[in-house]
């Protein structure tokens, strides 16, 4: 599968506003938030962001609590997956507000919207329980990642 379809989601103005969520999101939360891009996947998509999350060590979070945004292209899917940290906390259905404000603009074609508005109100949630403290710092690259 070309890599065109996924540089193509994004441009690199839009792939660094995303960056600005992820910095501005994680400013109140000792929370990490990452967002991968690839076309296509074999895998089940949450199976998929599953191991991307292992590969990409974000399960080496001191409080486990780690998000993954994971956006297969040319599937036309996307999933969210939280850490353990964070699913001994929150509700069962806690992600969903998340992924369907995701989900209405990536229907419309909004794509970066979609995934700095899903960044920004994931942030929101993950503060109530996981706010930002003195000493907290960022664990993990707040860079897209790309398959």
């Amino acid at each position: 599968m070309p890599s065109s379809q996924v540089e193509a989601f994004l441009t690199a103005q839009e792939e660094q506003e995303v960056v600005s969520a992820i910095l501005e999101a994680e400013s109140n939360t000792s929370g990490e938030i990452r967002v991968h891009i690839e076309a296509h996947t074999d895998l089940e998509h949450l199976d998929r962001a599953k191991q991307l999350f292992h590969l990409l060590k974000m399960d080496n979070t001191k409080d486990e609590n780690g998000v993954l945004i994971y956006v297969a292209v040319r599937d036309r899917k996307f999933t969210i997956y939280g850490d353990r940290g964070i699913d001994r906390v929150v509700p069962e259905n806690f992600w969903n507000s998340t992924k369907d404000l995701i989900q209405d603009h990536f229907q419309h074609g909004r794509f970066k919207q979609g995934l700095i508005e899903g960044i920004l109100q994931a942030g929101k949630e993950l503060q109530a329980h996981f706010p930002w403290e003195h000493g907290d710092r960022n664990e993990l690259s707040d860079e897209i990642s790309k398959g």
